[in-house]
């Protein structure tokens, strides 16, 4: 009986994972970029600059597949240096208590051709909260570099800081509380 039910979950495990790929992104080609609006009139951007993207892809049937991406908070760039620390400071990000952010998927649901709405649970600054982003699949190709398959990820959307209490001291007129991100991802199969 033993060996029967061995056999058996041997059996669904395989089915299972039959058309499964783990696609991982290439930390030389993957970020994620962010865009605030500061005194009302000047967009502010910058990156995380160490950033990651895995998806459990099915591919028979794409919307069944889960994503996670977390970046790095240390790894914060807006090209200018006093306001990166700044930022990883307790009066933002608080980059010492919380290193990183991590975004993990609970649903996928194709919108049109290589568009899908993304939805999951978004951890920052030690809150975590449901978010709605946007997945655009730009397509793959083969690296002439390496030789391997290349597949382009894009993730967007809007996040309020107030959500995960970032900046609380910095009111909307002079930091907006909307927060545009954007995560550039190139990955390859595991």
């Amino acid at each position: 009986m033993k060996k029967l039910l061995s056999i058996i979950t041997v059996l669904v495990f395989s089915i299972s994972m039959f058309g499964q790929i783990v696609l991982k992104s290439d930390p030389a080609h993957s970020r994620i970029q962010f865009a605030v609006i500061h005194l009302g009139i000047n967009d502010i951007t910058g990156n995380f600059n160490k950033a990651s993207l895995t998806i459990n892809a099915n591919e028979k049937s794409f919307a069944k597949s889960t994503l996670t991406f977390s970046a790095d908070i240390n790894s914060i760039n807006t090209d200018i240096e006093q306001r990166d620390t700044h930022l990883k400071s307790p009066d933002f990000f608080d980059a010492e208590k919380y290193p990183t952010l991590d975004f993990t998927s609970t649903s996928l649901t194709k919108t049109k051709n290589n568009y899908y709405t993304l939805k999951g649970n978004l951890t920052m600054h030690g809150i975590t909260k449901p978010v709605t982003l946007t997945l655009v699949y730009r397509g793959n190709t083969i690296n002439a570099m390496n030789k391997k398959k290349t597949y382009g990820y894009q993730v967007y959307g809007t996040l309020k800081r107030s959500d995960f209490g970032i900046g609380p001291k910095f009111p909307a007129p002079m930091i907006s509380d909307l927060v545009r991100i954007k995560g550039d991802f190139e990955l390859t199969a595991e």
